[in-house]
């Protein structure tokens, strides 16, 4: 056997020590290149009819999602018109009534006991299901950024927020049902193709498909998409904000499938409306939840143009006011938020009850009274009972005529204040968008100011509630104000009111929510005029860049509140100082090949991470540790047979090029043939491979790592091997997939690729597991369900490609691997993280 040394190192393929085919070992077959294949298949293969059924049904589901959206978006605009016509029916009658008897008080005390009791209802549904609160839009984005929020796509969320939504709009609050309409779209998508459910644990259906994160975030942004197109009629719009402002991670094949499940929530919607309000099924009248009804011109007014260049210079100035009242909405909404989570949360669940009921009590006596002293008396235009045909042919002259209030006015006159209060708020959008009779330059900043300061104090309590309505309509007033002042006071009659008042809406929600893309096209698609394209995209870019000057976009603020590691699109340019070893953290929890049970239910209990490094020790008396220990023994072996499998990969590379082996496979045939005295000049890999360790006391891989361990024992060399999952370790803890010491690993049961999916995604919980049941000496085998190659990176990697490698794949875990294999740290989501990459810089620079 000494003489075969020489020989196997200058050319393997004529080595004569390895004996027969029949009689080779499967770490000698690897060093020879030849394979041995296995009886059985762990993870099913995808052929190619299963795979084309996959993605039909993948598109029936994408179908399925669309078209119950729409639906959801149907019951609630169904339920909160039938409770608001109630209202505002009862109401005005009595003031109308009591205007002559004079008991106005009865008629607000009415309206009070409509809104007050509504608005209960809605912050008992939030009781229920703490994350129905709010628009759901910042938690949407946390769970497409790769952040799962405990809840937030569950049934009962959904039936919270539909029904809490319902209530909060009815309820005369300052909110909208466009944003919770998202959320109720992720959770339709996130739960339909999974069929089951917490909330309906009796009712199971076999259904094998979707069942990683991947699919699920896919129908996630699916359905948050189809939310937009139902709420405003704009299928591309929809997809474009499930692209911007959603999803983290994007193919090029799930746009077609959102795209698909756009128009199915819109053309669903429309179908249902426009059969029930108008009776003319299939006309498809109606296409969103807020109709912004046609722009245009009088036909008797020819000097009328919806705009010219010449506004574009007033566009770019209301973009610029409308960034700075986006930046102050946002910034006393963030004080706000503040102040509810010091002082209002920490408190019992009642608290937040009567927080709902105050802001609904102030809402109601201010639209009330300033319906009744603050208005003023409006003479109606003629052209808005003749000249508004196209509009009228949108919304209906019915609908026009009974959203102007006259309280308190003559004949052929209205309240223009009442106009705006006494209504829903898209009938409001409507009458500052579309009606030619003139608003009180006084009557619009009253209004403005009382509906910005309220709708500031409202988002963020505990109801359902959105913000795109209530931002719209504020932004319309502003831009109608504009309007007045130019046509009043400097004398530019030919401008088109609805026009300024839409560049409004834009300024003030772009100042807001900071969207561009999506925003620009969900509101060309809801005015459904192409021309209104550049001034809106202007607009909306000149509010943006002005807001983010002092500070975030609303979504991201209550994110940042909430502490969730939320990842931005990229780094900035002065992170690239920065490495891998700068960000990662050394500290690791890891597992072997073959660990014991009381090893592994110690590390799941007492750590909280979401997968483990698989590794190896580095030892130079590998052969004494192997005596009488068969836990450490399999260990062993299983390292020296991934060495191999690289060694054979070498020795193929090594043929081809028609070079001699690499220092790892002669490294590796010194361990298996009798040794000669080592070359004189080794390369350095070879001096990196053949480094030994002492081993430390008491530390052996049926051991979980200790917090007692020193800094040398902790940072040892492990050698890197894939990464397995929590989720998986419980799995096999749970079904008793283990050995005896006694026994050889290949006794151990075996789980297919669907028996260790079928309870997902709620696996079981490691402080659920009966540790009776299971035998603490007993071995687990992890090695054939780790990922045995997931995406690593070099400790000398720039910070910018590790963003973004870890952004664009969709990764959790980046394991930090050095030149010889060996795992030298891990890097998370929160090693990323805007706040822990800046501290990080600031710990370089002071080191330097």
């Amino acid at each position: 056997m000494a003489g075969c040394r020489g020989a196997l190192c200058c050319c393997c393929r004529w080595c004569c020590c390895c004996g027969e085919r029949e009689s080779r070992t499967p770490e000698e077959l690897t060093i020879l290149g030849e394979t041995q294949e296995e009886d059985d298949e762990i993870l099913p293969r995808k052929d190619y009819e299963k795979g084309r059924r996959y993605e039909v049904v993948k598109w029936i589901m994408v179908f399925a999602i669309g078209v119950s959206t729409g639906l959801v978006g149907l019951f609630v605009d169904f339920f909160v018109r039938l409770f608001t016509q109630l209202k505002f029916r009862v109401v005005e009658t009595s003031v109308e009534e009591c205007s002559e008897k004079g008991c106005l008080a009865l008629s607000l005390l009415e309206l009070l006991g409509f809104n007050l009791t509504f608005v209960f209802l809605a912050s008992l549904l939030v009781l229920i299901e703490p994350v129905a609160a709010g628009s759901g839009i910042p938690e949407i984005k946390c769970y497409l950024n790769g952040v799962k929020v405990p809840g937030i796509v569950r049934l009962r969320t959904l039936a919270c927020k539909v029904l809490g939504v319902l209530f909060s709009v009815a309820g005369g609050l300052f909110v909208g049902k466009e944003g919770p309409m998202i959320h109720s779209g992720a959770v339709v998508g996130a739960g339909l193709p999974q069929f089951q459910s917490i909330s309906l644990r009796k009712i199971q259906f076999n259904f094998p498909y979707f069942r990683s994160d991947r699919d699920k975030r896919d129908f996630v942004s699916a359905g948050a998409a189809a939310g937009v197109a139902a709420a405003f009629g704009a299928p591309i719009g929809g997809t474009l904000f499930s692209l911007e402002e959603g999803s983290s991670f994007w193919n090029q094949g799930l746009t077609w499938k959102v795209l698909f499940c756009s128009m199915s929530a819109t053309f669903t919607l429309n179908f249902f409306r426009s059969g029930i309000q108008f009776g003319s099924w299939g006309s498809f009248q109606l296409p969103g939840l807020l109709n912004f009804g046609e722009f245009k011109c009088s036909d008797s007014d020819k000097k009328c143009h919806l705009w010219t260049a010449v506004d574009l210079g007033f566009f770019i100035v209301m973009g610029v006011i409308g960034g700075l009242l986006g930046a102050t909405f946002n910034c006393l909404n963030k004080r706000l938020a503040k102040y509810r989570m010091r002082n209002v949360h920490p408190k019992p669940k009642l608290v937040r009850v009567l927080e709902s009921l105050l802001v609904s009590l102030m809402t109601t006596v201010v639209v009330f009274v300033a319906s009744m002293v603050l208005g003023e008396c409006r003479q109606i235009s003629s052209a808005s009972q003749s000249g508004n045909d196209s509009f009228q042919a949108q919304v209906t002259s019915e609908d026009v005529n009974s959203s102007i209030k006259t309280f308190f006015c003559p004949n052929e006159t209205y309240n223009d204040m009442a106009t705006l209060f006494f209504n829903p708020q898209e009938s409001a959008i409507l009458q500052l968008f579309h009606q030619d009779g003139t608003f009180s330059p006084i009557t619009l900043a009253l209004f403005f100011v009382l509906y910005f300061l309220l709708s500031c104090w409202t988002y963020g309590m505990s109801v359902p509630s959105g913000l795109f309505v209530p931002s719209l309509l504020c932004g319309a007033a502003f831009g109608r104000l504009v309007a007045n002042i130019l046509k009043s006071y400097i004398g530019l009659g030919h401008i088109y009111s609805g026009t300024f008042a839409l560049i409004g809406a834009a300024a003030f929600l772009g100042g807001v929510v900071r969207m561009t893309i999506s925003l620009t096209v969900i509101l060309i698609e809801s005015t459904n005029e192409i021309t209104y394209g550049l001034p809106i995209m202007i607009t909306l870019m000149v509010a943006k860049w002005t807001g983010d000057f002092f500070n975030k976009g609303i979504y991201d603020i209550h994110v940042g509140l909430r502490g969730v590691p939320l990842l931005e699109w990229e780094t900035e340019v002065e992170m690239d100082k920065l490495r891998a070893s700068d960000i990662m953290e050394p500290n690791l929890t890891y597992v072997y090949p073959h660990t014991r049970i009381q090893s592994l239910v110690s590390i799941l209990r007492t750590t909280v991470h979401h997968a483990f490094p698989v590794v190896t020790e580095n030892r130079g008396n590998e052969k004494e540790f192997m005596k009488g220990n068969q836990l450490i023994s399999n260990n062993i072996k299983f390292k020296k047979s991934s060495i191999l499998t690289r060694a054979g990969e070498q020795r193929k590379r090594s043929q081809s090029m028609k070079s001699y082996p690499s220092s790892e496979l002669r490294n590796m045939c010194d361990e298996h043939i009798a040794t000669e005295e080592p070359a004189e000049k080794e390369d350095l890999l070879q001096q990196m491979l053949e480094r030994r360790y002492t081993p430390y006391p008491n530390l052996y891989p049926d051991q979980s790592p200790s917090e007692d361990w020193t800094m040398e024992e902790r940072f040892r060399p492990l050698t890197f091997h894939g990464l397995i999952l929590r989720s998986q370790l419980v799995t096999l803890l749970v079904r008793g997939v283990c050995y005896s010491e006694s026994q050889s690993s290949a006794s151990q049961p075996r789980l297919s690729y669907a028996e260790m999916a079928e309870d997902y995604p709620r696996y079981p919980d490691i402080h659920d597991l009966d540790l009776t049941l299971l035998n603490p000496r007993m071995i687990v085998d992890v090695t054939p369900y780790m990922n045995p190659s997931p995406f690593t990176v070099s400790p000398n990697t720039h910070v910018s490609q590790v963003f973004n490698l870890f952004r664009t794949m969709g990764l959790r875990h980046l394991p930090v691997v050095n030149a010889v294999g060996e795992i030298v740290g891990i890097i998370t989501r929160h090693n990323l993280t805007y706040e822990f990459l800046h501290g990080r810089l600031r710990q370089h620079y002071q080191t330097i």
